[in-house]
């Protein structure tokens, strides 16, 4: 609990207890009122009746998860409001989902975007992608159920695995019952309370602190509104340059390739509909981000006399918002339950769209496994949207490009994030900001149900020059931003020569296939069609 013995009281229980029963009554509703008509195709893909609104309120709910809810904050705290920069990177992704990958999907009628890899490339191929997604899905859902289930332990002192285990029954519950269906519209409810926790902080805060303006004048004094950051270094961990491209290519893969994505915008009645919950999902990103990102100024402009973490308040940076919420919010009973919630439906909403997506592409997977590990998305996500990428803009690459591109991408990309790990990059490049902690007044704390150790890690890291730092470890400091580019690049390249040696007999640069061509004529509806068929230099 934190500090001082301050916990949940039974509002708080009760807030948080009615986010669990809506989510779970959601799967009953659906599975009773689709009884009479259950098919894999209902239940998989809603039927293709969604619209685009829920649709939209869902996309922006299943990556939106507890991570963005407590790490954001803590981000912007310790780093600056420069991620906010994020918002542009969104944009750019929403632009190439919807005018490169959406067509494609949506036409072919496919229930799993892996049926697209053995359509165009070959069995093997789809297997390997395959294979890929599922790791990736199942590493990052044990994030995004830890990382809340963490934040309630240390805000209520309830046991850490009762929290998982009740995170997977919940979500298992809800997805099983009620299909996509269930889990668009458990979606949209927890979109809602992810906002509502956001603005409880956010309200309170601006009332301790006076307003709006003055936790501006703090952050700016502060350096916490550092946006204007052109540096085009790429080891530098964020800059204007970063963020803006490396997230690009994170976003697209999460948009454009991601089974959890895509199962939900070609599940729209309409291609028009499909494209225009990508376009609205913009406005609840937008929205979500600028919250976290206020938040983390919320952090610093009550806590930049007295940082709770380099003083030994709290162990870890993501405990920096539940310790804000049981500060500020103690006195009104309810609504630290309402931001454990908040919380806790970010995770809800991306473990479901996870389960909903493993079952399309294993023809129904659930045994997720609980590991605390690091996000993924740049190191398997980035060779992924590489291998779409060639198969639909590349008509002429084949099935050992595809293969040898997609290995020769995810090597790389395993390496310099295991090495960044292995090797960390020094302050001078992550550069975190300045913490204080002479404004702390101990007489009147109790630190002692978190840590008598005063955190310093990055403060007293040597700081060594990059002019003596060899390539290797200047290598393995790359931006970790760049993960995804890196692999998408390279599986491009690697998959253009590789096509072009194994099949230069047939390859022409300026062919156009019937793939493309009838993706430009709009002809395509199903897969059945002759667009789709494996590539001529594989049937050779």
């Amino acid at each position: 609990m934190i500090g001082g013995g301050v916990s949940f009281v039974l509002g708080d229980y009760l807030i948080f207890a009615l986010m669990l029963l809506v989510s779970a009554a959601v799967g009953v509703y659906y599975a009773w009122k689709d009884r009479d008509q259950r098919t894999s195709g209902d239940f998989l893909m809603g039927g293709k009746k969604l619209t685009a609104l829920p649709v939209a309120m869902s996309l922006t709910a299943s990556f939106m998860s507890a991570i963005t809810v407590l790490s954001t904050p803590a981000e912007v705290y310790r780093f600056g409001a420069i991620i906010a920069f994020s918002g542009l990177s969104y944009v750019l992704a929403m632009i190439a989902t919807s005018e490169i990958f959406l067509p494609v999907f949506y036409r072919l009628g496919i229930t799993s975007t892996y049926e697209y890899l053995e359509l165009r490339f070959n069995r093997a191929t789809r297997l390997l992608g395959t294979v890929l997604f599922i790791v990736q899905t199942v590493l990052y859902t044990g994030i995004v159920i830890y990382t809340p289930a963490l934040a309630l332990t240390q805000v209520t002192g309830i046991d850490l695995w009762g929290a998982i285990v009740s995170t997977g029954l919940v979500c298992t519950f809800y997805c099983t019952m009620g299909g996509l269906k269930a889990v668009v519209w458990t979606d949209v409810f927890q979109v809602g309370v992810m906002l509502a926790g956001f603005l409880a902080v956010i309200v309170q805060s601006v009332i301790l602190q006076g307003g709006i303006f003055p936790i501006i004048k703090d952050s700016q004094d502060g350096g916490r509104l550092n946006f204007w950051d052109f540096d085009m270094n790429p080891l530098r961990r964020h800059t204007f340059w970063t963020i803006t491209i490396g997230a690009t290519f994170v976003w697209s893969s999460i948009y454009g390739v991601n089974q959890a994505q895509v199962q939900r915008y070609i599940s729209c009645k309409s291609l028009t509909h499909a494209r225009l919950s990508l376009y609205i999902n913009l406005c609840g990103l937008w929205c979500i981000m600028l919250c976290s990102v206020f938040a983390g100024l919320c952090l610093y402009s009550i806590y930049k006399s007295c940082d709770p973490w380099t003083s030994g308040l709290i162990s870890a940076p993501d405990q920096l918002m539940p310790y804000l919420v049981m500060d500020i919010l103690r006195g009104y009973p309810g609504l630290p339950g309402l931001f454990v919630a908040a919380a806790y439906s970010g995770s809800l909403s991306t473990v479901s769209s996870s389960i909903n997506a493993l079952a399309a592409v294993t023809v129904y997977c659930m045994d997720l496994c609980v590991l605390a590990v690091i996000s993924i998305f740049g190191v398997i996500g980035g060779p992924l949207l590489g291998l779409f990428t060639l198969g639909i803009l590349c008509p002429f690459a084949n099935s050992k490009g595809a293969i040898s591109g997609l290995v020769l991408g995810l090597m790389l990309s395993l390496w310099v994030a295991i090495g960044s790990q292995l090797y960390p990059p020094p302050p001078e490049l992550t550069c975190p900001l300045p913490l204080i902690t002479k404004g702390c007044n101990f007489t009147n704390m109790d630190i002692h149900n978190w840590t008598s150790t005063i955190l310093l890690t990055e403060a007293t890291t040597p700081i060594q020059h990059l002019n003596s730092r060899s390539v290797l470890d200047k290598w393995y400091s790359l931006s970790y931003v760049y993960f995804s580019p890196i692999g998408t690049i390279t599986v491009v390249c690697v998959g253009l020569l590789v096509s072009f040696f194994s099949g230069k007999d047939n390859f022409n640069i300026f062919q156009i296939s019937e793939f493309q061509m009838t993706i430009l004529t709009s002809y395509a509806t199903t897969k059945q069609g002759s667009l789709y068929i494996n590539n001529k230099h594989d049937r050779a």
